[in-house]
This record gives structure tokens, C-alpha cells and sequence, in this order.
């Protein structure tokens, strides 16, 4: 329903930096090639100021390209997006929990040029129920098919399917909901 010709995200419980936009405007006038730019997160439990995590993702349009065979390469709620180029590849679609995922895979295919900013543009609220969503059979389906996808376009060998899938099931199906927010802030946050 958007109209403008950039389209920024943000999750309504969620703390933009006072500076995100200008920012994020200053990349695409001098970046004039880029159709998304991101940036980084914060995590906080509680008060904003009681940050447990950062979320870091690669900056360059090469390491998200690469980064993207391993994990989502964007903070979603920090996402600035080209309209038409979304669009074009068919918009967001359903795809249980990974819809920006699925997303950034169907335009990294088309070539589209992608960028995150190196610094924290959203402080993002957190906690145990965040990291129950991250968790269960359904959310591995989820991201296994995305990774099934992968494998079947060779946006991935073999081998680097079998590993991510690996790590999925284990942090996924096979951890408690307790022991994921601690993996989650301890060996995937900074």
C-alpha cells in the first residue's frame, strides 16, 4: 500500500536511533546503485537502556551476498527498500516467521544491490517469548524449505546445506526455549 518510491520497516515496539533516517538518506544519495540499505540492532530486555545484544550483519553488497547462504543478512526492522524492486519480485509472501527472508533470497537472485550500515539505527525489544518464536517444529520447517530453496537454485552446495540445516534443528527443535535466548545472546549476538 505504499506509495513512495523508498519504503522503510520498523516493528511497533521497537526504538528507532534519532538519526536512522538521516542516515540511512545520506547512504542512498551518495549510494544512488543500492535498492536496500539496513543497519544494525540493539537488543534490550525491560528499559532501553539494559541492552543484552547486539545483532551485527556484513555491510558490503559482497558479504551479504555471501552472508545471506548462512542467515538472513538484514535486521529487518532496520530495512529501507527500493519499492519497484521489491515489488518486482513478487513483494513479501507468506512463509511462516521468514518473510523477509524468502524476500532478500528472490532479490538477491534478480541482483539487486544491498547495503547495511555499520552503525545501530533500532534498539530492539527482546525477551523469552522472543525466543520461543525462534524455536519449535514449524519454524524449523520454515527454515529448512528456505534452505531447500537454496540448495535447489545452487545459491548452496551441499555441504553448507547439511551444516545450516544442522544448526537449525539443534537450536531449534532440539534446545529448550531457556537455554536458546542464552545461545541466542551468548554465541549469535555481540
Amino acid at each position: 500500500m505504499a506509495s513512495n518510491d523508498w519504503v522503510a520497516i520498523m516493528d511497533a515496539d521497537d526504538i528507532a536511533r534519532p538519526d536512522r533516517f538521516e542516515l540511512q538518506m545520506d547512504f542512498i544519495a551518495h549510494n544512488p546503485e543500492c535498492d536496500i540499505v539496513g543497519g544494525q540492532i540493539a537488543e534490550f530486555i525491560g528499559e532501553e537502556e539494559n541492552i543484552v545484544g547486539k545483532r551485527i550483519v556484513p555491510c558490503s553488497n559482497k558479504d551479504i551476498y555471501d552472508g545471506i547462504r548462512s542467515r538472513c543478512p538484514f535486521n529487518q526492522m532496520t530495512v529501507m527498500m527500493r519499492r519497484k524492486m521489491v515489488l518486482a519480485v513478487g513483494n513479501y509472501q507468506d512463509w511462516h516467521f521468514n518473510e523477509d527472508y524468502w524476500l532478500w533470497i528472490r532479490m538477491a537472485e534478480a541482483g539487486y544491490r544491498f547495503a547495511n550500515l555499520p552503525q545501530t539505527l533500532v534498539n530492539v525489544r527482546v525477551g523469552e517469548e522472543m525466543y520461543a518464536r525462534r524455536g519449535g517444529w514449524k519454524y524449523f520447517k520454515s527454515e529448512k524449505g528456505l534452505q531447500d530453496y537454496m540448495l535447489r537454485r545452487k545459491m548452496i552446495a551441499l555441504p553448507r546445506y547439511l551444516f545450516n540445516v544442522a544448526v537449525r534443528f539443534g537450536v531449534q527443535v532440539a534446545m529448550p526455549n531457556s537455554l536458546r535466548g542464552f545461545i541466542f545472546r551468548k554465541l549469535f549476538r555481540k
